[in-house]
Formats: structure tokens, sequence, C-alpha cells
């Protein structure tokens, strides 16, 4: 996942949703203490994102804010193609050390190389700002007249698969000056091949010629196209660049269509002389992906793996064709070609047992089940389930402290700055400030910085400390019953269970209201646009750009929709309906179509994506947890995972659920206690 950038990019939009947080009444009332300050800085500090000098007039008496320092900064940014090294300087003297300080140097170091001022430049640049600003400053050098050293200059570079546009004209220099020999032209193309990026490849291979050039060009199409590359290289000649390029093309298009793969590959195998590490490596890749691709002999590709070839996916595939077929004795078998620590995984212990029960040797298989059930997790639970046991839950707690709390506030101001930032809407920047004020702090501190980040409604920070160890079990901290109100009300609303959608947000996002993801997903339910304007529209709700999807009320009433949307097109199922939401539907049909009639279960763990495996998983286990935090009890996974093509309704309010207990795991035995 990925996020928003900061304020500067987004200068517009975040002045008027700032204003928009404050209303005139707010404006004009004298708050006591923070929040005057608060509904001050809100109003002072949406001017200066626009430009508005009366920002320092809206600001006084803020001076002792722990925000003051972000006011300046603002203006400054927004009039960064005017001001002067001066005005940055005299800022960054007064508030060196702030998130504010850092990105005003950067953006300011980016204005000076785009005014070619490289004076000032020089001034204002430190070493350790990035690969842009580090090419910038080989700019600076070259226009001193200074010349560039390879192994000084440009060998920190040449290890990355790409680079900014801000060293285009440092390469351009070096190779008029001779240093990108075709040896180190070649070095780079490797590295961006190994990548997959063909884009650098070919503003490198312009500077190659001859064979060198045709072999660029080959290598761009085994990345882009490698069906075309393939057939392509059966009529090359025979040499290592001829090799290392077919090996790539053959190896991504095994990821795509195996059994093209599969086809080419004995023809090659005969044209091109590969060596070893290359022969190993495709045909690791054609065994691997015909395997999620469950082609034919999938299964005994992966057996014939050489052992210094087999991996935790290559023997967990073949677990999973097995489980395909309901070959139980070919899960049994897979399962004991494992190391120990692969077969002791949840999910590998869990097959384990199933197929020991489908092969008749019950008694063993409830023994497994029994450790699995002292688990908190999605496997702990289907085994539970087996042995109609209450699920193991074991909540702990703890508490903080008001004196230290104001202490930790008093001698971390970064911290308090990350509330400040927090509470005035201004995520992005308070998780910044988060991580500073936190960095090598010990774990007690951490635990009360989060503690204090819960109490403020600052969840996903709160779940991000508590996320190993014996924090696992503070389940109030880590599913919060956040928006419960607008979350409960949306879900029944639409259709769904309400534990379903708040398992959704804490998967999704984990309660970050501007998660924004690498695909371009919104907010706490990760919509995507296109698909939040027709829900939205079809609800009659307003919506005008992405940036809305941060509302978490909009964003819940579109996304608790979808998941109903989803679950109506596969028989109300929300397990089918969360893999929906995360594979596609029409992925999720063609496994329904190939492998459909699979239980459950067997079907999850066929399922080709690890990410959508894994995310059902999740989903699921988390749905228990927020039923119980909702009710106190929990509905049955067997209750949630119901066969394809079997009816299902939701669960209401009413509907009988079972107790949980407590299971504690001891030396290998499973002691129960007091939830």
């Amino acid at each position: 996942m990925s996020f928003r950038p900061t304020f500067h990019a987004t200068r517009p939009i975040l002045a008027t949703c700032l204003l928009a947080l404050l209303p005139c009444t707010l404006v004009q009332a004298a708050l006591p203490g923070r929040e005057a300050q608060r509904a001050a800085f809100i109003r002072a500090y949406a001017s200066a994102l626009q430009g508005d000098a009366s920002w320092q007039q809206q600001a006084r008496g803020l001076e002792s804010y722990p925000l003051y320092p972000y006011l300046p900064a603002a203006a400054l940014e927004h009039d960064i193609r005017t001001i002067s090294l001066a005005q940055v300087q005299r800022y960054l003297a007064r508030w060196p050390d702030l998130v504010p300080a850092s990105d005003l140097r950067r953006d300011f170091l980016h204005e000076l190389a785009r005014r070619r001022d490289w004076k000032d430049f020089r001034t204002l640049y430190s070493p350790g700002l990035g690969t842009d600003l580090h090419c910038d400053k080989l700019q600076a050098d070259l226009a001193d007249g200074q010349r560039l050293g390879f192994r000084r200059d440009l060998a920190p570079l040449w290890s990355r698969a790409s680079l900014p546009a801000d060293c285009d004209p440092v390469l351009d220099w070096a190779h008029r000056h001779g240093l990108l020999t075709r040896t180190r032209l070649w070095q780079r193309i490797d590295i961006a091949a190994r990548a997959g990026r063909s884009d650098v490849i070919a503003s490198l291979a312009k500077w190659l010629h001859g064979a060198d050039a045709r072999h660029a060009r080959n290598l761009i199409e085994a990345i882009r196209e490698p069906d075309k590359a393939v057939q392509a290289a059966a009529h090359w000649r025979d040499s290592p660049r001829a090799r290392s390029t077919a090996t790539i093309a053959l190896r991504r298009l095994a990821r795509t269509n195996s059994a093209q793969a599969l086809t080419w590959w004995p023809k090659l195998r005969r044209h091109l002389h590969f060596d070893a590490r290359q022969r190993h490596a495709i045909v690791y890749d054609l065994a691997l992906f015909s395997a999620t691709d469950f082609a034919p002999g999938s299964g005994q590709r992966l057996r014939e793996l050489p052992a210094h070839l087999q991996t935790d996916s290559s023997r967990g595939w073949r677990v999973r064709v097995a489980l395909a077929r309901r070959d139980w004795q070919g899960v049994l078998d897979a399962w004991e070609a494992m190391p120990d620590a692969q077969q002791q995984d949840p999910e590998w212990s869990y097959f384990h047992a199933r197929a020991l029960a489908a092969l008749g040797d019950g008694k063993a298989a409830r023994a497994i089940y029994a450790s699995l059930a002292a688990q908190t997790n999605y496997y702990g639970f289907l085994a539970a389930d087996r042995l109609q046991r209450a699920y193991s839950i074991c909540p702990d707690h703890i508490s903080g402290n008001p004196a230290s709390e104001r202490k930790l506030l008093v001698s971390n101001p970064g911290l308090d700055r990350a509330f400040e930032l927090h509470a005035v809407h201004l995520p992005a920047l308070a998780r910044r400030e988060w991580v500073r004020a936190l960095r090598g702090v010990d774990a007690n501190t951490r635990n009360l910085a989060a503690l204090m980040a819960y109490q403020r409604g600052w969840y996903n920070r709160t779940i991000s400390v508590f996320s190993h160890g014996d924090a696992l079990k503070l389940y109030r901290f880590r599913f919060p019953l956040a928006r419960q109100d607008r979350v409960s009300a949306a879900a029944r609303a639409a259709g769904i269970d309400p534990a379903w959608a708040y398992a959704i947000i804490r998967a999704e996002s984990a309660w970050m209201p501007d998660a924004q993801s690498a695909a371009g997903a919104y907010g706490l339910m990760q919509l995507l646009p296109t698909t939040a304007r027709s829900l939205a529209d079809a609800l009659g709700l307003p919506y005008q750009n992405p940036e809305d999807l941060f509302d978490p009320l909009l964003n819940i009433a579109l996304g608790t929709r979808y998941l109903a949307d989803m679950a109506a097109r596969f028989g109300g199922a929300p397990w089918l309906a969360s893999a929906a939401y995360n594979a596609g539907p029409v992925q999720l049909d063609s496994w329904l179509a190939a492998r459909g009639t699979l239980p459950p279960d067997l079907f999850v763990a066929t399922m080709p994506y690890h990410e959508t495996r894994e995310y059902v998983a999740r989903v699921m286990a988390f749905s228990v947890i927020y039923d119980w935090r909702l009710y106190g009890r929990t509905l049955p996974l067997s209750r949630r995972m119901t066969a394809y093509g079997t009816p299902y309704a939701p669960p209401g309010p009413d509907t009988p659920r079972r107790p949980v207990q407590c299971v504690q795991e001891s030396r290998g035995s499973a002691q129960e206690s007091a939830p």
C-alpha cells in the first residue's frame, strides 16, 4: 500500500478540505486551550496553503502551539518559485530538525535545480537527500567545470534498476566523455532486466551498436512480449546473450502461459546451450507455474524437482495440486516431503490432519486439530469447527498512566506534534512525525504512545505497534470498534454482516482513512474511483473526485454496498465475496468454473493468487474476532464458509452464537482457562 504525498503536492485540495472541516461557528467560538488553537491553526494553515498572506494575522497567539512551524513552511512552499535562499535559510535556522524543514529543503533544492542556480544549490545541499538530488549535485559540479569520475560519482547509481530524470543530463555527459563503456552499459542493462525494467533498457540501448543493440532489443521483447521472444529465440544464433535473454523470456512466459512455455522449452533446450543455472531456473518456474495453472502433470513435475531446487513454494504447491484432486495420499506424501519447520506451519498442519482423517486415522487427526484449535487464527478456527469446539480467544489488556502520558508529551515534542497533526486532519504528516518521534525509543515508550493513539482515535498507529508477540492478545486495541454506528448501520442497510464489514476495513486499511494503494484504491475500504462513482450515482451520494473517498462516512457507505453486490453475485457467501473483492469477480468466476465443487477450505487453499489466499483467510479470521467484539460470542466459520451454490443468509444480532474460551498451549498440551 502506498500513501498520499506530502502536503505541498495536494495544496488546493487540502486547503479546501481543511476549510470544510471548520464550520463558521467553530471559527468564531472562543474554545478553551488546545481546541481554540486547533481551530485557529486549521484556518491559518488553509490560508497559507493557498498563498493568502492573512495566515499571519490568523496565526497570532499560535507561536507556542506545536504545529506553528507548519504555517510559515506552507507559505514558503506555496511561493517556492519566487522565494530566495535567505528566506529558506532563516526557516531552517529556526526549525532545523522538523518534518516541514526537511520538505522545504528538498523542495527548494529541486527549485534551485530547475532555475539552474547551482551556486545557491551547492550552498544548501547536503549528502543523503536521495538519488534525484544527488544527480542534481553532479549537474552542479559539471556546471562548475568539474569532471566526473565513474567510481566516485556514478558507481553509487549504477546498481539501481531505474534512475530519476534528474540523472539524464549526468548520464548524457558520461556517455559523451567515454565513461559509459560497453561493459558498464551491460552491467546496468542486466540489473534492469532482472527488475523487468524494459524502459530502462531502451534508454541505455541507444548507446549500443550492432549485435549489442540487437541483443538489447531482444531483451526488451523478452520482458514485454515473452511469447514472441520465445518463438524468435528458436532462430537466434547461440551465444551467452541469446541464452540469458531466452531464459528471461521463458521464465516470464511460464508465469502467464505455462502450457506455451512447456511446449517451447524442449525446442529451445536443443537449440541453445543453456548453462546449469539457467536450466535449473527454467525447470523450477515451469514446474511451479504449471502447478498454479493446475496443468496436467504438474504434480509429477513438482515431485521430480531435484532436492536443491525445492522451496517452500514448490513443496506447498505440491500439496495444493493434490488438494485440488482430493488426492489425500498425495497430500500426505507432499506434507512428509516438507522440512520440519514447514510442516509445523498452521496451514500445512491443518491439511495434514485433513488428509489423515480422510485416510481413516481419525485419532491422529483429532490430536492435530486440538493443537491447532488453541490458536486464534483462521486454521485454528477451522480446526475447532472440525472438533465442534468453542474458539480460543485469550484477550489481554494494558492500561495507560496519565502522569506518564503527560511526561512523555513534554519529553518528546515530536509525539505531541504527531497527535496534533492527527487532531487537525493531516494524517500523512502525522505519521511522519510519529515515525520520527518513536525512532529508537524503548518498548514501554512505544506501547504508551500506542495507548495514547488509541485514546485519540488514531487506531492505525495502535495496530502497527501491537502487531507482534504478546501484544497480539490486545484484541480491544488491535480490532477497534471504530465508527461503530456508521459501520453497523451501513452494513445492515446493505444487507450484510457488520462483523464482515469490520473485517474488510481492518484487512484493507487497518483503519487508515487516507490509505491509497499502488493500484489506485482509496480510503478505509480501498475503493477504486470508477467503482465508487458508479455506486455513488446509484445510491444518490455525493462524489466528485477520488479524494472524497478519504471521508470515512462516504467510504463506508459505498464500500458496504459494494460488498453486498459481490455477495449477491456469489450466493451471499462472504468468503467468496471477499475473494472477489480482492482478486476481482471475473477471476473468481474462472476459479469456480475449474474447482467450484471443492469444499470451501480446499477451494481457498487452491486459489492461485497467494495474496488472495492470505486475504480470504485473514478476513474470515477477522470476521470471527469482530463478531466476538460486537456480541461477546462468535458465529462458527462453517456458517460463514458455506459451499459454493449453497444459499447463505447473513446473521443478525439475535442469531445464536458460540461462547469463546481461552485455551493456552503449554509444552505441547492444551490447557483451558476462563476467558
